[in-house]
């Protein structure tokens, strides 16, 4: 059974804290938006999956709380609100479109004057509610999907070996993964032999997450540094390399956890497949291309300290982005709950499902 990183029932929201992990599983009450947007800042909840769906839950769960005095009003406070959380964590797309949808929708039932104030609270936060149980659905879908399109490049019952980077489970989701789920789905197939996860320096999301993840799960896997990526598609017959997203650019050029532009371009050179699983929501069509997406960067520390502990020379200059773009062109396929697309077909999909 996978682990469950967000708990939502009554209105209480809790939120399995990442940062204590693997060491202490603890789970810390969000009572609302600020609570939300600390959380998501501080990385206690990462992944781009969960950021958007903490973030509105945050929401829902201070809305019930407040009784408002008119449908102006409560549109007002939930365009504010929204705003606020997408400043949590710009990267990652999904808190954004996410905002920007329910935003739409309150101007809709504030505009409509057949719906009460009592409907259209109501209706707005089923809409959020839905987000979890759909969450998990298309994680499951991409997972299905994802691991057919892997077997589709082997012979027979041949088993395969898969390479990924960072964290993309039920830690960074609503439960089950997107590239950690398509893992999953292959395993369940048994047609798993073996996963490699990085580190993820300097965060070790890979290290101290999906390292737990996949010991939980009783999954095959090995544990590498960033620096024997190459060392182990060269020596490990690695058969495909699968990450997530945090976000696509509408030409299919997509940022990920700092590290995954060059474990692409060392499988382009070994002939390795690599695979973006990620859900529609991912994908940016207002961002024609990689250049365009803002890169968060970290606080130096991240990279000087382990814990309390200093690892490197103090006065020395740190560049830490927490994300790096993987060009269109070193992509092999990009797995979402709709279907695989080659990154030059996503502008007619996206317009297709929309």
């Amino acid at each position: 059974m996978s682990l469950r990183a967000i708990k939502y029932e009554n209105n209480s929201l809790e939120i399995l804290d990442q940062l204590l992990l693997p060491a202490q599983s603890k789970y810390i009450q969000v009572r609302g938006v600020e609570d939300g947007w600390k959380v998501i800042n501080k990385m206690q909840v990462r992944g781009a999956p969960a950021i958007a769906i903490v973030g509105c839950l945050s929401l829902a769960v201070e809305l019930k709380k407040e009784k408002f005095e008119s449908k102006k009003q409560m549109r007002q406070e939930i365009e504010g609100k929204l705003n606020y959380l997408v400043s949590s964590r710009p990267t990652a797309v999904n808190m954004k479109i996410a905002a920007e949808e329910l935003i739409d929708l309150a101007n809709q039932l504030s505009k409509d004057e057949a719906v009460t104030l009592d409907d259209m609270k109501t209706k707005f936060l089923q809409t959020i509610e839905d987000m979890l149980t759909k969450d998990i659905a298309d994680n499951k879908a991409i997972g299905d999907i994802g691991a057919k399109q892997i077997l589709s490049r082997v012979s027979g019952d041949s088993l395969v070996r898969i390479l990924t980077h960072c964290n993309t489970g039920s830690l960074a989701t609503a439960n089950y993964g997107t590239a950690l789920g398509v893992i999953r789905t292959l395993h369940g197939m048994k047609r798993l032999e073996h996963v490699y996860c990085t580190e993820t320096r300097p965060y070790n999301q890979g290290a101290r997450l999906t390292a737990y993840e996949l010991v939980h799960d009783k999954i095959p896997a090995t544990l590498i540094v960033d620096s024997m990526v190459a060392a182990a598609m060269k020596h490990r017959h690695i058969t495909a390399v699968v990450v997530g997203a945090d976000r696509v650019a509408a030409n299919g050029d997509t940022a990920n956890k700092i590290g995954t532009y060059q474990i692409a371009v060392l499988a382009k050179y070994h002939d390795i497949p690599v695979y973006i699983a990620a859900p529609f929501t991912s994908v940016d069509m207002s961002i024609p291309s990689g250049d365009h997406i803002v890169i968060e960067e970290r606080p130096d520390r991240e990279m000087t300290h382990v814990g309390e502990h200093r690892i490197a020379a103090k006065g020395i200059a740190c560049w830490n982005p927490a994300f790096d773009v993987t060009p269109a062109s070193l992509i092999a396929g990009i797995i979402t709950e709709k279907g695989v697309f080659r990154p030059e077909q996503l502008r007619e999909q996206f317009g297709q499902h929309n």
